[in-house]
């Protein structure tokens, strides 16, 4: 079972889609990915307009067209009028994780008291993991890492810690991460044996 671990990248904006500026949600995910995971993996990217028709299509293609085993989407998570990436992710779900929305939120709000206007979400589709992050490269790091003390101490856990194991448990590839960027927490009996 030799599973090459495949991710989208979604980054919902109307005016980058439309070239109006330079996206910058694709790259930095992009970036931090390849320095925190030290598994394999290939990526699947799309640069959308915040309609929400369009996002369903596309992660529903990314999931059962694509076979990615987590989709990260960046963009269109607040309250405004248009945007509505956690509706269309919802509405393409099977089951809620609300625990990464919690998080995500109490990430932020160390930052910016206006973090609780984010609707950030994540769903099971399939056996695949979908989450909304920020679209703050900045926002996006801290997301992902979680924040640290001058000494390299992680005082605040981010997200991706969990998703190894949220992987893992819906059948797909092991992950194993970059410690000093993140460590992927697992229940000791998940843990594989280095060979």
């Amino acid at each position: 079972m030799n599973t090459v671990l495949k991710i989208g990248l979604v980054s919902v904006s109307d005016r980058a889609s439309q070239g109006i500026y330079e996206d910058k949600g694709i790259p930095a995910l992009n970036d931090w990915l390849h320095r925190a995971l030290s598994t394999p993996f290939s990526l699947e990217t799309r640069l959308i307009a915040d309609e929400q028709d369009l996002i369903e299509t596309t992660l529903i293609d990314l999931v059962d067209h694509c076979g990615c085993h987590l989709v990260l989407t960046t963009g269109g998570t607040g309250p405004a009028k248009r945007d509505v990436t956690p509706d269309a992710t919802m509405a393409v779900m099977d089951r809620e994780m609300p625990g990464f929305g919690e998080q995500m939120r109490q990430i932020s709000l160390k930052f910016v008291p206006t973090a609780i206007l984010s609707r950030q979400t994540a769903v099971i589709r399939g056996a695949s993991l979908i989450l909304n992050l920020p679209g703050q490269p900045k926002s996006i790091q801290e997301t992902l890492e979680g924040l640290k003390d001058a000494e390299g101490n992680t005082v605040c856990a981010g997200i991706f810690s969990a998703i190894p194991y949220c992987i893992q448990l819906l059948e797909g590839p092991y992950i194993e991460t970059h410690p000093q960027i993140v460590t992927a927490f697992r229940p000791k009996s998940a843990i594989k044996n280095p060979n």
